[in-house]
């Protein structure tokens, strides 16, 4: 029989102890965030978060120039659009032959932002 051993780490605690009254309060809140996770797994490729950046930049993106944007086909970027849409996290208009896109709503445009200034600081 072998044995692992247990590094000693500054990050976890010496000792398992809770407070029951913390969890009771905070534990039924948690599913609040059920689904949740669907915004950022959207956001989390590079592609999409690409998109959703530029969408902040300027308010509404013909596809055309999302492809253009991002260096990829209009039927990849129409792919990452719609998954945004599909994910509330965009909108789009038609305008004759041309789609354009933008944010769904302004807490869109803060979650990418806010995101961005974290990524940013040291």
């Amino acid at each position: 029989m072998s044995g692992t051993l247990k590094k000693n780490t500054s990050d976890t605690c010496d000792t398992f102890c809770y407070d029951e009254e913390i969890i009771n309060r905070v534990q039924p809140e948690i599913e609040k965030v059920e689904g949740v996770e669907l915004i950022f797994k959207a956001l989390s490729d590079a592609t999409r978060m690409k998109i959703a950046y530029a969408l902040t930049l300027e308010k509404e993106l013909c596809v055309c120039d999302v492809a253009n944007i991002i260096g990829s086909t209009t039927a990849t970027a129409s792919h990452h659009l719609r998954l945004l849409r599909n994910m509330k996290l965009a909108k789009y208009r038609k305008e004759g032959k041309l789609v354009f896109y933008s944010l769904a709503d302004d807490h869109v445009h803060q979650l990418v932002s806010v995101a961005l200034l974290h990524s940013k600081e040291g």
